[in-house]
């Protein structure tokens, strides 16, 4: 018995470090031996620019359409080739009275509420440029976004370019702005790297693009959109490049309550997507884009928060049945002690300015990894219904 949870112990520390560390370390060297023999080349701008449509979902934001329209008119791009829409389905608020003071902005709006996917698949009826940028109403974009972008379609192998999401910190950070922070500079390494060996895996929806031609009608359903829509894309053999010169600056969630709210859509949306792709685990048909779905993705909501919670529980055993070497178990034991305090602090301070990030880091990688279990149970008792009540902002 001892043997078999020995074994178990160091299967699920395993799986822990491949999918957070060791996966990034192997990336990092493929990438190194990849560009030495083939220097990455950095896209121009074609000759001439094509059409673009900005497309921005709404729900209810009548209090953010004055500052998105001030962004989105002051990107550099010729005014005659940038056609905005915004899709304002199920809103009540005053989202359409105030984007009716922009006579050059195309409104499709429907009383009804359908969520998101939803309203993806009715307005791209609409869109008739060769390429659509898809950004949130609640964030901002940088003015090179769209250049960046069109750049990166001048390679026909691309049908689907991923902009770089940013979280604006405060001076003295929350524990939810603080950990989404460090959380997506860590993500952006990891795209950056992905879509240099070979393909990003997945896009987020608050900035990234695709070719129009590509785009397939999704299940209203679908929770993760920007996720399905981009994987589907990369699964007929075209690539999702990473942008990091394109942008999109978003504040964190209010709060770790709402920022919960979000962790359990997305560990959610990643579980029904994982079933939805299932088609891209298969490495002999997929190669490497295989691979890096299963373990940049499929792990981080499947197996791996199973494994990280299994760690203490299966450590204490090892102990008692007195596994030699004893000192081994005893260091790993002090080591996840000192974790899950140094996490416990980060939970406490969660409420309170501090100058530091390192404490919220724990903290909100445990509070990430918990709410995979939540994203389950909501899957579990999932009736179809895609609406979500959106997270509140700082």
């Amino acid at each position: 018995m001892s043997v078999a949870v020995s074994y178990l112990f160091f299967f699920c520390l395993f799986l822990v470090f491949y999918t957070y560390i060791g996966y990034g370390i192997i990336l990092w060297i493929a990438v190194k031996i990849k560009e030495r023999f083939i220097p990455p080349k950095a896209p121009a701008l074609p000759e001439v620019l094509p059409e673009v449509t900005l497309f921005i979902t709404a729900y209810n934001e009548e209090n953010v359409v004055d500052v998105k329209m001030k962004n989105s008119v002051s990107l550099d791009y010729p005014e005659d080739k940038l056609k905005i829409y915004w899709i304002t389905d199920g809103s009540s608020d005053k989202t359409n009275e105030n984007l009716a003071k922009y006579p050059d902005v195309t409104v499709l709006f429907e009383p009804q509420r359908r969520g998101k996917t939803a309203a993806i698949n009715r307005g791209m009826k609409s869109v008739m440029t060769p390429v659509v940028v898809f950004t949130d109403a609640n964030t901002l974009i940088n003015k090179e976004a769209v250049k960046e972008i069109v750049k990166a379609f001048t390679d026909p192998r691309t049908g689907c370019v991923a902009g770089e999401k940013r979280i604006s910190v405060k001076e003295k950070d929350t524990a939810s702005s603080g950990g989404e922070g460090a959380y997506w500079q860590y993500e952006s390494a990891l795209k950056d790297l992905d879509s240099r060996l070979y393909s990003a895996v997945g896009a987020a929806g608050e900035l990234f693009a695709i070719r129009t031609s590509l785009f397939e009608k999704m299940p209203e359903d679908t929770l993760l959109d920007d996720f399905i829509l981009s994987l589907r894309i990369a699964g007929k053999g075209y690539r999702i490049a990473y942008c990091k010169n394109a942008y999109a600056m978003e504040s964190a969630s209010l709060n770790m309550k709402e920022e919960e709210k979000r962790k359990v859509r997305i560990a959610a949306g990643g579980i029904q997507a994982i079933w939805r792709l299932h088609p891209l685990l298969n490495i002999f048909r997929y190669g490497c884009l295989a691979f890096q779905f299963i373990s940049h993705r499929v792990l981080r909501w499947t197996i791996t928060p199973i494994a990280l919670f299994l760690l203490m529980p299966l450590n204490i055993a090892l102990l008692v049945l007195q596994v030699t070497p004893v000192w081994v178990y005893q260091l790993f034991a002090a080591g996840q002690i000192v974790f899950y305090l140094t996490a416990l602090i980060g939970w406490y301070l969660a409420h309170h300015s501090i100058k530091t990030k390192l404490l919220f880091i724990p903290y909100y990688f445990l509070f990430m990894n918990f709410n995979v279990f939540k994203g389950m149970a909501y899957l579990k008792k999932f009736k179809g219904n895609a609406v979500w009540e959106k997270a509140e902002r700082l």
